[in-house]
């Protein structure tokens, strides 16, 4: 682990966490010093998977321990929060990682897959943004942190917050909400000392779209929508992940980091004006 971070002791609470981005990120943060609490979904095999990122952690020297907790239950958000204090006897940073799609086109999409998607998407994050906000403005203020943040909540958005997605009309609706949700909540705590951002990643190489890159046909159109032309990875998120978090960003607040290498720049227009 690496001494003498400005992440080092502090706790950091990654939802989603057992695999792709979320594991990614809380890998990085226990590398950057934090002590990293792992949600992950009860049942499947996400309790081994997040159990695996714990040993990773481990094994590079840091701390980590597993929490289950679906975080569209407005009672599993507050027992996860209870138990990442239980453990470690505070929270200071919450990554909202945990994300689902289930694409339709409008006309098939039951009602049942835009609630799902919005309950984990949107209500889900704002639940746990709730519980953080409580968290920060209840625990006592460490001295040593004097004219910095008391607390730091991520949400982990995505290019579709900005970009329309047909077929994925309730993802895309859940991460435009997301957008005005953190910039409201960033004007809301700021006078607390509570920082509140975003990162949207682009196209990554995640489980969640493997049918967009596991083939050379596949990969090849995505390479087109991506003007610095290769496809981000889980680790460069996590460490736009690791600065937000970080007292080097202690003046942002409010604002959402593209991590896309250029998706939103809309290169499909390049040469058409």
């Amino acid at each position: 682990m690496r001494q003498g971070s400005d992440l080092q002791d502090r706790v950091a609470l990654v939802t989603g966490a057992s695999s792709g981005i979320g594991r990614a990120t809380a890998i990085a943060l226990a590398q950057a010093g934090a002590r990293v609490v792992v949600n992950h979904r009860a049942g499947g095999d996400s309790q081994a998977r997040a159990a695996a990122v714990v040993e990773a952690v481990q094994r590079l020297g840091g701390q980590a321990v597993a929490a289950a907790a679906d975080i569209s239950r407005e009672a599993e958000v507050e027992h996860l929060f209870e138990q990442a204090v239980r453990h470690y006897g505070r929270v200071d940073i919450l990554v909202n990682n945990a994300g689902i799609e289930h694409p339709a086109p409008v006309a098939d999409m039951t009602l049942a897959d835009w609630k799902r998607v919005i309950d984990v998407n949107l209500t889900g994050h704002f639940l746990c943004a709730r519980a953080a906000a409580r968290a920060y403005e209840s625990q006592p203020a460490d001295p040593a942190r004097k004219g910095l943040s008391r607390g730091n909540i991520l949400f982990i958005s995505s290019v579709h917050e900005l970009i329309p997605w047909a077929f994925q009309v309730n993802y895309a609706a859940s991460k435009g909400g997301l957008s005005m949700l953190m910039k409201s909540l960033a004007q809301e705590l700021a006078p607390a000392r509570i920082r509140v951002n975003s990162i949207a990643p682009g196209a990554i190489r995640t489980a969640i779209n493997r049918p967009a890159w596991d083939s050379p046909e596949s990969l090849a159109r995505l390479l087109k929508l991506i003007p610095y032309g290769r496809i981000g990875e889980p680790e460069d998120v996590a460490r736009a992940a690791v600065w937000l978090a970080g007292d080097a960003s202690d003046y942002v607040t409010g604002t959402t980091l593209f991590v896309d290498g250029g998706m939103t720049l809309y290169p499909e227009f390049r040469g058409a004006g």
